[in-house]
């Protein structure tokens, strides 16, 4: 059997970091919507500990102006529906009342939103307009309510990019292998890395070599080939057998920890609107409560038949229609959902100003295999120097069927080989970064790049 040999084209393509995840089993901390001093917690999608309060409230809402304006309440006492209505208004108005007292006494700061929607609605219970004190709270709720859950998915999305987090590392020591918390591992220390596991920190390669997936920090499909000395950074995966590193760097100073920041940060970092936003609040709502004070009080001076509880339920209106959450929430969760639908692509901006900026893009320059592509090989056409073609590719892909490598298993799904031709095959030597090396009827076949021909002393033939 004459020597066969496949040419693999040996490819480089630039790398750059893709930014992405969140510490596992850590939520990422939403501190604020800008200029809302609203505190978004983590829910789980329609729980009944987030939905209870709000059909508890709906629930009672309904039925009070069913008893109130239908022959259903005719012969219901009077006082039961302030009642009603406050069992009601309870539910919704507890974390409204809660962060405007909070605000008052803890920041001392009494004009905010919570403080103009407690007045108004506590000021419609005085005047009797129970049911709109209770719509104000319920509305708002339910827009908080749909608030977190946009919230919750973007985050999610931004978690679910990449999870890169490792919770513990395998020290080599003198009594064996013990585990330590990543972030217990020092400088020198010796760290046995299983095949499928994560690197930890960043680290010297003191095995001869290795093979890592590092498409969660770079993107490349082709795994990278490492040799003795040879600098590993954490966060990608041990492919082939179990090797050791020497840890150059704290998990703090590690590349995963660093990408881990750069979440936070992006999530963080404010775009110019949200500030603008964030100043507009600091003089609108002591605005809306002074002219809300001149709609209840001023009409007495040039009006006729002013009654003080019309006006004052006129200004109660002012108040709540005033109200400045529309702004302050949909601004900052506008930035924040851009960033989590992004982080679903894959893609994660740096921070909400990176998004404005977007408008001002007219080139987009892309060199990266799976960027605009899968990131999965398939073969496209097939070169015989000579011989035939058929008997080329059986035999190629009779080769690389032993092997794991996405070059490899390209080859095996295009073409399947002959059964008994895999049978034949004997010796069989993967050498990484450059192919396979066997023996087949006690003659040497090679399927590789350049380095293995070179390696054997083969002319390449380049077209």
């Amino acid at each position: 059997m004459s020597k066969n040999i496949l040419h693999h084209a040996n490819s480089s393509c630039a790398t750059d970091s893709v930014y992405n995840s969140v510490e596992n089993n850590k939520h990422t901390k939403i501190d604020s919507c800008s200029c809302c001093s609203h505190n978004h917690k983590e829910i789980e999608s329609f729980s009944l500990k987030t939905l209870t309060p709000l059909l508890v409230s709906a629930f009672l809402l309904i039925l009070g102006l069913l008893l109130s304006y239908t022959s259903l309440g005719k012969n219901v006492p009077y006082p039961i529906f302030p009642i009603l209505y406050v069992l009601a208004y309870a539910p919704v108005a507890y974390p409204v009342l809660k962060q405007a007292i909070d605000a008052v006494l803890i920041n001392k700061d009494f004009f905010n939103e919570f403080s103009l929607m407690s007045i108004a609605t506590i000021g419609a219970f005085i005047i009797g307009e129970y049911p709109e004190a209770v719509a104000v709270m319920l509305l708002y709720s339910i827009g908080e309510f749909f608030q977190s859950m946009a919230v919750n998915k973007a985050t999610k999305n931004i978690e679910s990019l990449v999870n890169v987090q490792v919770n513990e590392a395998r020290v080599l020591t003198k009594n064996g292998v013990v585990m330590k918390p990543v972030k217990a591992v020092s400088v020198g220390d010796v760290l046995q890395i299983r095949v499928g596991d994560r690197v930890p920190v960043d680290g010297v390669l003191l095995s001869e070599n290795a093979s890592f997936n590092t498409v969660a920090l770079t993107g490349e499909s082709i795994p990278q080939v490492l040799f003795v000395g040879e600098k590993v950074s954490s966060g990608i995966i041990n492919l082939n057998a179990v090797i050791e590193i020497r840890a150059a760097k704290t998990y703090q100073d590690s590349t995963l920890s660093k990408i881990l920041e750069s979440v936070q940060e992006a999530i963080e970092r404010k775009a110019k609107t949200e500030l603008l936003v964030r100043k507009f609040a600091r003089w609108y709502t002591p605005l809306v409560f002074g002219l809300a004070l001149l709609v209840a009080f001023l009409p007495a001076l040039f009006v006729e038949d002013y009654q003080v509880k019309v006006w004052l339920y006129r200004a109660l209106i002012f108040l709540v229609i005033s109200c400045p959450c529309a702004i302050v929430i949909s601004v900052p969760l506008s930035y924040f959902g851009g960033i989590g639908a992004s982080s679903k692509q894959g893609i994660l901006f740096k921070g909400a100003n990176f998004l404005d900026l977007m408008a001002q893009v007219n080139t987009v320059v892309l060199d990266k295999t799976g960027t605009i592509t899968e990131g999965v090989f398939e073969v496209q056409q097939v070169i015989s120097v000579e011989g035939d073609k058929e008997e080329l590719l059986n035999l190629t892909a009779a080769v690389e069927s032993f092997s794991a490598h996405p070059i490899a298993k390209a080859i095996a799904s295009y073409f399947t080989p002959d059964q008994s031709l895999i049978n034949e095959i004997e010796n069989v030597e993967e050498i990484m970064g450059q192919g396979i090396r066997c023996t087949i009827a006690g003659e040497l076949v090679l399927v590789g790049n350049d380095q293995l021909l070179q390696s054997h002393n083969i002319a390449i033939v380049h077209d």
